[in-house]
């Protein structure tokens, strides 16, 4: 094509009285194109069908579109360059917005700046649940954003409580490398409590924790995002950039993709805003050290210790050392450990399971108890009632199934045994045991309704207590008769 002062001159001169081989030995043009452009000053530009570095991509990207209509540019130029794309990205937007029909009109928003480790920004992202099993967990998101640098922090949690947060402030503290002056929330209950206009309560346990590090809270007007507009933007960035096409295992494995994409992508890219890298602005952000003595924001609960050596929490079943049946314990859990106390002395740690409705156990535990329970058996007592025989022994492995106190209906039955005779109590325990009636109670009623106590000759009293007490075990008259036998056949 020409340019538009010869297509000029070409009508000039025509007007003129120029013929067309005279325009065209004047413009020093051929013939053909005086012609073309004497019928038509401006043709169409012809177009060209050339090739794209993304030609061989678009099934890859129609795939990641179905997936997730709303992906963002630089996630999906992430997963074609793991498959040898060596493209811009410019394209790549070109491209997506020509498969989605256009670009949405951006939002306003309003921009401030803060000094240099003056202020960080918090706030709560929803990210759907995540599955155990048969179990849903909900999922949630707990970002952190150094204002001056925009280096940023994320942890994903199950909760949103008090501790959660304490604890995800705490080890973003530690990531970003100190505390800021002030802490700006929205209207979290978890941060504050109370709110009348300009008047704010905020949560006891969160002031407790932001004193140790000599933190102000600031808390934003109601429905007025603007004011924490660089975490507001950073987790629509997590959203749009870290979330999308990926699948996670559990909490742990959250918690590391989202760590090295914070590392590897997030802090080192060049921030639109500043023009600088995030981990480089950092450094020149004057954040306070942490004290020497961190606070333990774990989830502390008081808990009994119930029969089958366990106590509950959060829907699961965590076994303590057997001796502590009974008794009252502290538990304490972060993300990954649950820990249990007694009179703060650590008796068991587990590893946190996010399963529900499970019983988490330590072998030791388990070993303990069988120890009990083999010592128990040798108690003289119990060893003199296993002596009456089979159905005995039965009886006392079905109070231990029924998790009834061994000892205390032991005694009582030798009491029985001793009023009615070890036959009547045997025939008590045989209807005992056909009717699953477990317990000295049942076997006192049924001698009470159909036997009669035997007169009683009591035995010398001693004047040692201790020989007052001894029991004899019956006599298992089975071996004698084997031993009989065995001699007459010789």
């Amino acid at each position: 094509m020409i340019d538009r002062q010869t297509v000029f001159e070409i009508h000039r001169l025509h007007h003129l009285g120029f013929k067309e081989r005279k325009i065209a030995r004047t413009l020093r043009i051929s013939r053909p194109t005086v012609r073309r452009y004497l019928e038509n000053p401006q043709p169409q530009k012809p177009r060209i069908s050339r090739s794209s570095k993304l030609d061989p991509y678009q099934d890859r990207i129609q795939q990641l579109l179905e997936k997730d209509p709303e992906v963002k540019a630089p996630v999906v130029l992430q997963r074609l360059q793991q498959e040898g794309f060596d493209g811009k990205i410019t394209i790549l937007r070109d491209c997506l917005r020509r498969l989605r029909g256009g670009q949405r009109q951006p939002t306003p928003f309003i921009r401030f700046e803060s000094k240099p480790g003056q202020q960080m920004q918090i706030d709560w992202g929803h990210f759907g649940v995540l599955a155990y099993a048969e179990s849903m967990r909900k999922l949630y998101a707990l970002a952190v954003i150094e204002g001056y640098s925009r280096a940023a922090y994320v942890e994903f949690t199950h909760s949103q409580n008090q501790a959660c947060l304490h604890q995800a402030l705490l080890n973003a503290f530690a990531y970003l490398g100190g505390s800021p002056q002030e802490v700006v929330v929205d209207n979290m209950l978890s941060a504050v409590t109370e709110r009348h206009g300009p008047l704010i309560r905020f949560n006891d346990a969160f002031l407790d924790f932001l004193r140790i590090f000599h933190i102000t809270p600031i808390a934003c007007n109601v429905a007025s995002p603007h004011e924490k507009g660089k975490i507001e933007n950073f987790i629509k960035y997590l959203r749009q950039n870290f979330w999308p096409l990926r699948t996670f295992s559990d909490l742990c494995d959250v918690n590391g993709q989202v760590r090295q994409w914070l590392d590897t992508l997030a802090n080192i890219r060049i921030h639109q805003t500043t023009g600088k890298p995030p981990l480089e602005r950092l450094a020149e952000a004057v954040l306070r050290p942490l004290p020497d003595l961190l606070p333990d924001c774990r989830q502390t609960e008081q808990l009994k210790v119930y029969k089958d050596f366990a106590v509950r929490f959060d829907a699961n079943v965590y076994t303590t050392p057997p001796w502590a049946i009974g008794k009252k314990v502290t538990l304490k859990a972060n993300q990954s450990q649950v820990s249990i106390y007694y009179q703060e002395k650590k008796i068991a740690v587990h590893n946190r399971c996010w399963q529900r409705g499970m019983r988490i156990e330590t072998p030791s535990h388990k070993e303990q108890v069988k120890k009990l329970k083999r010592k128990l058996w040798l108690d003289k007592d119990i060893a003199a009632f296993s002596s009456l025989g089979a159905e005995a022994v039965e009886y006392l492995e079905a109070l231990a199934r029924a998790r009834q106190p061994i000892k205390k209906n032991v005694s009582k039955l030798l009491a029985l045994k001793d009023a009615y005779g070890a036959v009547s109590v045997i025939y008590a325990i045989k209807k005992a045991l056909i009717h699953n009636a477990i317990g000295a109670d049942y076997i006192e009623n049924i001698l009470y309704q159909e036997m009669t106590p035997k007169r009683q000759h009591p035995p010398v009293h001693l004047k040692k207590e201790d020989l007052n007490q001894i029991r004899l075990t019956q006599p298992c008259l089975a071996e004698y008769d084997a031993h009989v036998i065995k001699r007459t056949k010789k």
